[in-house]
């Protein structure tokens, strides 16, 4: 046979597939999952059983950690010493574990993260509670097997003689698996295991005022009584762990938080870093100074603030922003009968329960037949002692011991246990004293077996066993709960006060996009006037605002979208600096633009509307509240037909009347209210019916009869008509004529179309931009006042090969 020929062929999917599911069997079930009846992941159980074995218990000297780790690498877990070193420092921890299992003596690392000593130098032993863990492992209470060499034997669990699992808790990753268990009060765990054996069907909510939640060893404030229920019953939920924190008054009006628990897993180091950064940082004002003050006394983080600033504000942001408060996902995930399962409370103690039942009858049955061993020998003995002339006789008869042995069985009835038993018996058992003794050992035995049987007779016997145990453990070991309760998870609220310094400021915008935020001292350096405001060539400022710098701003686009954006975010430039491009502060499309431009101090104002009116002669009036946003991306604003397109937003109080100027000359004057509130993304309503090749220009809100509406063509023709001959209609109507247009060869055209409309009361500088970018800048002044329906006059020179593209009002403070 050639080499080839002995190979078979194989798919490489098959055998990665094989190898790694064996692989994934095995770290599930021996490495990172837990056992649902002792709470201990194999190496654990490997450490605190090697220890036992060791004689390495509470009663004893400590004893170098590094051979521990030997004798656990040795016969149980080839794994490596640093994995079982870890599980080891884990153990010791008091800020990990509810109950450490062991006592460790040396550097055993600590809250800020630092590292334990390597194992040479620490010491250690089993703590008091861990040898509860491992009490009558050796009255075969728990099945045994070979270990890695078949070397020696090792427990496949431990007969954890209280509720290690939810006591201690666990954290691990396996292969599609993780396990995420808190820790327990000792004392709530066993009163809720006696409570399930006194009723099995207990209900969950009964159970829940026993096990009020987890009980962190670092305590803190526990949030979220849903989380915890949905946990308890399914497996999985989520809380909130807040630290204990309390805030003092120092001399001088000034205010210190102070920080006394944290919560569980956070590490102090990391957390205090956190704080300092957002002090260097200014993310909020009114931090003068952090320190950990950690100490013998206790753990104390102080963040000491600046005179009149907002102690609870501050308090809600570092809430918000550090790790001062987390969340906590429950995942109770555990190994039972070989198999990974999420389990609630309930099945959890119900497991438990059941592996301390095992437990007991198992030790019964060991101590059963080592008392009837007992007795068997004890009347033997006493049988012995009252023919005791004739054994002797018939031992000194004998030729030698064996020989003894036989006789005593032949001629006495005695079985070969007895007569051992007898043969080794003392000369000083024969005094009157001893016989009694060993009559009165013989009565309290058969006592003895009397109860063992009457426990492997009666499960309600078994019960009470279990439940008087574990209530001396509870005695001895339980400790007051450490972590509050609070049922409901409260809002965190942080006022822009807090983050943010107010400042009143000017933003503007400029026609081609450039936005920039000067503070006022700037502007009156700069000579206080809009003119000698920074833009680019040939571009101008078409929007300016008197803000604060803790005020929102709402840019409304185009395609109906719009962005909040606080107006803090904004860059800070000089007043004669060009600014940035409004792409680099909100993520504007190529394809879209910033219409309009509204500040907002509050979005609860009650009666304040959006009202938008597109080219189409859609309208749509939304309350502002609708538009509170946290999210800093494009939102849906309008719902914008196809070849349709924002036109402009203002707010509103819905009390006036809207007027619609259309491309060609139309327009309508109609009540607001007559258009309802809608929801954010509704299209809106018709405003004006527009023939196929005709858009709205123009929209003012007007009320009463006074001041006039301007109209301007493409070719500068501009007149004002009295706002009195715009008659009040309905809405969606077809409106009334504004503009006339000249049309012929002789005649001078006025232009073809129209490219806005103004209400004016009071005389206005409007700003005109050419196609190429010409810029004219007139007064409405100029416009003459005529008929509604008349041909105007021209109040700007433009060349019909360059004519007027847009119109706005000269920005103005």
């Amino acid at each position: 046979m050639s080499m080839l020929e002995q190979f078979l062929p194989a798919f490489l999917e098959e055998v990665v597939g094989d190898r790694f599911g064996r692989y994934s069997k095995y770290i599930i079930q021996d490495r990172a999952i837990p056992d649902v009846r002792d709470g201990l992941k194999p190496v654990q159980r490997r450490i605190l059983y090697s220890m036992y074995d060791a004689g390495n218990t509470p009663d004893k000297q400590y004893r170098k950690s590094a051979k521990t780790v030997g004798d656990v690498m040795g016969n149980y877990h080839p794994h490596g010493d640093a994995s079982i070193y870890e599980g080891m420092v884990r153990m010791a921890q008091p800020w990990k574990m509810g109950h450490v299992l062991v006592d460790g003596h040396g550097n055993w690392g600590s809250l800020d993260d630092d590292p334990a000593a390597a194992m040479r130098y620490t010491e250690a032993r089993l703590s008091a509670i861990a040898m509860e863990l491992l009490r009558d492992i050796e009255k075969r209470t728990v099945q045994f097997k070979d270990n890695f060499d078949n070397s020696t034997k090792e427990p496949v669990v431990l007969p954890s003689r209280f509720p290690n699992l939810l006591v201690n808790g666990v954290s691990g990753i396996s292969s599609g698996f993780a396990t995420e268990i808190p820790t327990h009060n000792l004392r709530e765990v066993i009163d809720a295991c006696s409570a399930l054996m006194d009723d099995p069907d207990m209900p969950l909510d009964k159970l829940m005022t026993i096990v009020k939640g987890p009980d962190f060893p670092t305590g803190g404030t526990i949030m979220g009584e849903e989380g915890i229920r949905e946990a308890y019953e399914t497996g999985k939920g989520r809380i909130y762990i807040r630290s204990k924190t309390s805030i003092e008054d120092l001399k001088g009006g000034r205010q210190q938080i102070v920080i006394t628990e944290i919560p569980y897993q956070v590490v102090k180091s990391r957390l205090v870093t956190a704080m300092e950064n957002i002090r260097i940082e200014k993310k909020v004002e009114g931090i003068a100074e952090v320190r950990d003050e950690s100490g013998r006394g206790g753990l104390r983080i102080v963040v000491e603030l600046k005179k009149d600033a907002d102690a609870q504000g501050i308090l809600a942001f570092l809430f918000k922003k550090t790790d001062l408060q987390v969340t906590y996902n429950f995942n109770m995930v555990a190994i039972v009968n070989k198999t990974p399962k999420q389990l609630g409370l309930k099945e959890m103690l119900a497991a438990y329960i059941d592996h301390q039942k095992e437990v007991v009858t198992y030790r019964t049955r060991y101590e059963l037949e080592k008392a009837e061993d007992r007795a068997h020998v004890l009347e033997g003995l006493v049988k012995a002692l009252n023919i005791l002339d004739d054994v002797i006789a018939a031992i000194k008869a004998s030729k030698n011991r064996q020989d003894a042995q036989n006789n005593l069985v032949a001629k006495f009835g005695f079985t070969e246990r007895q007569a051992d038993a007898i043969l080794t018996l003392q000369l000083y058992r024969l005094t009157n004293l001893e016989i009694t003794q060993l009559e009165k050992e013989h009565k309290e035995t058969m006592k003895r077996i009397a109860y063992l049987r009457s426990i492997l007779g009666s499960e309600k016997k078994l019960l009470s066993v279990i439940r008087e145990e574990l209530r001396d453990i509870r005695e001895k070991y339980g400790i007051d709960r450490r972590s509050e309760i609070q049922g409901e998870v409260e809002e965190l609220k942080v006022n822009l006060e807090v983050i943010v310094p107010s400042e009143d400021v000017f933003v503007t915008l400029s026609q081609e996009g450039y936005i920039k935020r000067t503070s006022k001292l700037s502007f009156t350096r700069s000579g206080g006037e809009i003119g000698s405001a920074g833009v680019k060539e040939g571009d101008v400022i078409r929007t300016i605002l008197d803000v604060n710098t803790i005020d929102y701003l709402l840019l409304f686009t185009r395609k109906g979208q719009y962005y909040q954006l606080p107006v803090h975010v904004i860059p800070e430039f000089k007043w004669k600096d060009t600014g940035t491009a409004v792409v680099n502060v909100v993520p504007l499309p190529k394809d879209d633009a910033v219409v309009s431009v509204i500040p907002v101090k509050e979005f609860d104002r009650p009666g304040r509307s959006l009202v938008f009116i597109t080219r189409k002669g859609q309208v749509k009036r939304t309350e502002l509240k609708e538009y509170k946003s946290t999210r800093s991306t494009a939102i849906a604003a309008v719902k914008v037909a196809d070849g349709d397109e924002v036109l402009r937003v203002d707010v509103s109080d819905g009390g006036r009347e809207l007027l619609l100027v259309t491309r060609r000359g139309m327009s309508i004057r109609f009540a607001e209210h007559e258009v309802n509130a809608m929801g954010r993304v509704a299209a809106g309503v018709r405003g004006i019916q527009l023939k196929d090749d005709d858009e709205v220009v123009g929209a003012e809100w007007v009320s009463g009869d006074e001041g006039e509406v301007l109209v301007l063509s493409e070719l500068g023709y501009a007149k004002r008509s009295l706002l009195i001959d715009y008659p009040i209609q309905g809405r969606g109507g077809k409106g009334v004529a504004t503009f006339e247009f000249k049309e012929g060869k002789r005649v001078r055209s006025n232009g073809e179309y129209l490219i806005g409309a103004f209400h004016t009361k009071e005389e206005k500088t409007l700003v005109l931009l050419t196609a190429s970018g010409v810029q004219h800048t007139v007064s409405t002044e100029k416009a003459p006042i005529e008929d509604r329906k008349s041909v105007g006059r021209s109040i700007a020179a433009v060349d019909k090969k360059d004519v007027l593209a847009a119109v706005f009002p000269k920005a103005d403070v």
